[in-house]
């Protein structure tokens, strides 16, 4: 199948098919893992033009290696986007992803309702770079139209945020980047392109934790950008790293030279480059494994999800559950418009008694695994203000959805039962 062909086909066969075909000299079925560093040119001609962008090939697997080429396809096609750049980390694919668009001094908006991680990366160690956010509740549009200002270069959201189950109205808030000549970047790890396209509702960049749900099995770190490739940062005014001449590369400027994937080739030729978060073939392996089973996974991910969100909702030791798929949540609307196959299957409730009976909840659980990760087959809790959100005020853990008696569930591929037993015998 050729990569113009593939795009007719289902997002299932696409997902086991896109980007891989058999190897040409073994006839290998799986894409084999390129456990290498490097590769040998043709000739010295060969070898400039690679270097000098002017021929597509491999040099260094720093740069590019032919098993994440096959998962940098997938994604690609998967989200329907134009190019995707893999990575070492979903926090690499958000660094690199901000490094293509921003100089120092610049300035940038973000939604408040973000992985714990993301706020302090934006909001501490961005600022050590020269890049400042400004965060905004992103579920009041009037709010975001007052907070946006001719100097933001771009708006970052959490469509199905992680880990309160708030769901953004996504084209509504890419209305108001694009009315502001910036572009919307949306990190779709929760949803996967599964359960959302943000390129469909107006997305220009979407950024991807693959050591999540397309990877599957808590076993490989891995983050991906990609790309649309229908913002024209000419003429937006304010992107001088992607329009005005590169002197690393002869003056080349990326957008007039690759036009709708010059973000891509700016963020691998020149941030993978110097900051070096590259993917591992291993890792990019097990996640195109992963990738396979990820239509079949999702749909008993969700299924499982609202069985034991149901049965929280009505535990009496449970004050709230925020999970957008159950009917009582403010944010089921927008769930059922933008996400009708589900609404993902991470999500927090709040257990009576507070900090302590938190605490006390993720040690008594036995089946499901108290760990920081999501996205496994099997289920998973955490006490995000004793953890992942820790290094946040109570002030920013509320804010985030993470406050003192907030539980967040990956809920997994287990039979729904036992999952409810193992929560009902803890909460007791």
């Amino acid at each position: 199948m050729s990569k113009h062909t593939i795009k007719n086909y289902g997002i299932e066969t696409r997902a086991i098919h896109a980007g891989s075909r058999p190897d040409s000299e073994t006839g290998a079925r799986n894409t084999p893992i390129y456990q290498t560093t490097s590769y040998v040119f043709d000739d010295a001609d060969h070898a400039a033009d690679l270097f000098n962008l002017q021929t597509f090939g491999f040099i260094y697997s720093r740069l590019t290696n032919p098993t994440v080429a096959v998962l940098e396809e997938r994604i690609a096609n998967l989200e329907n986007g134009r190019a995707a750049v893999c990575c070492a980390s979903g926090h690499s694919a958000q660094f690199l992803a901000f490094f293509s668009l921003m100089e120092p001094g610049d300035r940038f908006l973000a939604s408040r309702n973000l992985y714990g991680g993301s706020i302090t990366q934006f909001g501490t160690s961005f600022k050590r770079l020269g890049w400042h956010v400004d965060f905004v509740d992103a579920t009041d549009l009037e709010a975001v139209k007052q907070a946006i200002t001719p100097d933001h270069k771009a708006f970052f959201i959490e469509p199905l945020a992680n880990p309160g189950g708030v769901v953004l109205d996504t084209q509504a808030l890419a209305d108001l980047a694009h009315e502001n000549n910036m572009p919307l970047v949306v990190d779709n790890t929760l949803a996967t392109p599964m359960l959302f396209q943000p390129f469909d509702h107006g997305a220009d960049i979407i950024t991807h934790s693959t050591t999540k749900f397309l990877a599957g099995h808590g076993t490989s770190m891995g983050g991906a950008i990609v790309e649309k490739g229908t913002f024209d940062w000419a003429t937006a005014g304010k992107y001088p790293t992607l329009c005005e001449p590169d002197p690393a590369y002869h003056g080349m400027r990326f957008f007039e030279t690759f036009g709708d994937f010059g973000f891509s080739m700016k963020t691998r030729c020149v941030g993978l480059r110097d900051f070096g978060p590259a993917m591992s073939p291993t890792n990019a392996f097990n996640t195109i494994t992963g990738i396979e089973t990820l239509h079949l996974r999702m749909e008993r991910h969700v299924q499982n999800a609202l069985k034991v969100a149901n049965f929280l909702e009505n535990h009496p030791k449970v004050s709230w559950v925020s999970y957008a798929g159950l009917p009582s949540s403010p944010y089921y609307e927008l769930a059922q418009k933008y996400m009708p196959k589900g609404a993902g299957s991470v999500f927090t409730f709040g257990v009576k008694g507070g900090y302590e009976a938190g605490v006390k909840l993720v040690e008594s659980v036995n089946l499901i695994s108290h760990l920081a990760n999501i996205g496994d087959t099997r289920s998973l809790i955490i006490h995000p203000a004793s953890t992942t959100h820790r290094q946040l005020t109570e002030d920013q853990q509320i804010a985030a959805g993470a406050g003192p008696d907030v539980l967040r569930l990956s809920i997994g591929l287990e039979t729904a039962d036992d999952i409810i037993r193992d929560l009902d015998e803890a909460l007791s």
